[in-house]
């Protein structure tokens, strides 16, 4: 059984994650897929058929010397752009919120004891804090994004100065840690929505003991190294597709149907297809972001590491 409460150093972080599926993987997403599959399903059906529509009237706008072809295919299908849009966001949000609360439930319930976790177990806990889902969704919204958005619109103004490149691979895996802090302890602690942002800020940068060193570096360090191996294998599902349509274009003999419409093509249909699937894997692969995270928010909560000891020393002692 893996020990959440501990002291970890920046390999242990990494080590631990692909630890952490090696041990819980196939009964974690067991549960992600039976918790949240058909909104994957969803989405994906929506990006496939819907985007591949969108593009498609894109590319063969113009037609006939009708050069406001897209504009009137847009105005006549008004509606359902609107529809299609609202049921999107929903759904996108709905996904999230699972998606990002996922890991947080399922880590609490290991970090307590628990050895068999159940899609029931998970689903109460959604049901149990509905309330503060709520609270946090409005407090993601009102407050955490619009100084995220402030955050990162300085970072991209100052790109104009070299300094700025690297202020952008500073603040964004710093941004994310304290966002996925501020869920961690929202939901594993009793502290209030903002008092949990307090916290998620202040120990990127301190243990609450105040003795030892920052792990900033060490939990920036780690959630880079994630990231990277997470973008080169997604990255494999998004190139491939699109290669093979770059070689379609340039290698086969013009051909007025294709020409005028590449995406209505059987590789068109394939390449969105191929594009569905990697976003399928991008939503799988980044649990080990969320994991990678929690693993860091029970490193930083020092107050609980002794009080783990002590239990654990006592179980010894009730053992012999």
């Amino acid at each position: 059984m893996m020990q959440f409460y501990k002291k970890r150093d920046f390999g242990a972080f990494i080590s631990d994650s692909f630890t952490f599926f090696k041990l819980y993987g196939k009964d974690y997403f067991k549960n992600y897929i039976l918790l949240n599959g058909l909104l994957l399903i969803l989405m994906v059906a929506i990006f496939i058929f819907g985007y591949r529509e969108l593009i498609m009237q894109i590319f063969g706008s113009n037609m006939s010397g009708e050069s406001y072809y897209f504009e009137s295919y847009f105005e006549d299908n008004i509606g359902m752009f609107v529809v299609v849009g609202l049921l999107t966001f929903l759904l996108f949000t709905i996904m999230m919120i699972v998606n990002y609360l996922f890991p947080v439930f399922y880590l609490k319930r290991l970090a307590e004891g628990e050895t068999k976790i159940r899609t029931d177990n998970i689903l109460g806990d959604f049901k149990k804090n509905a309330g503060k889902i709520g609270k946090l969704c409005l407090g993601m919204i009102f407050i955490v994004t619009p100084l995220s958005l402030i955050l990162m619109g300085i970072s991209y103004v100052m790109i104009s100065i070299v300094v700025g490149i690297f202020l952008i691979v500073l603040v964004y895996p710093a941004l994310f840690n304290v966002i996925t802090f501020l869920m961690y302890d929202y939901f594993n602690s009793k502290r209030g929505f903002f008092e949990s942002l307090s916290y998620s800020i202040r120990s990127q940068f301190s243990y609450t003991n105040g003795r030892e060193r920052s792990p900033f570096w060490k939990y920036w360090g780690s959630t880079v190294v994630i990231s990277i191996i997470l973008y080169v294998i997604t990255t494999i599902f998004t190139a491939i597709p699109m290669i093979f349509f770059m070689l379609k274009i340039t290698t086969t003999a013009p051909d007025a149907s294709f020409e005028k419409n590449p995406f209505a093509e059987s590789l068109g249909i394939m390449m969105f297809i191929m594009y569905g699937i990697s976003l399928l894997v991008s939503f799988f692969l980044s649990n080990m972001l969320y994991v990678n995270s929690g693993l860091m928010y029970y490193d930083s909560r020092r107050d609980f590491h002794q009080k783990v000891e002590l239990e654990e020393i006592e179980t010894i002692g009730i053992n012999e």
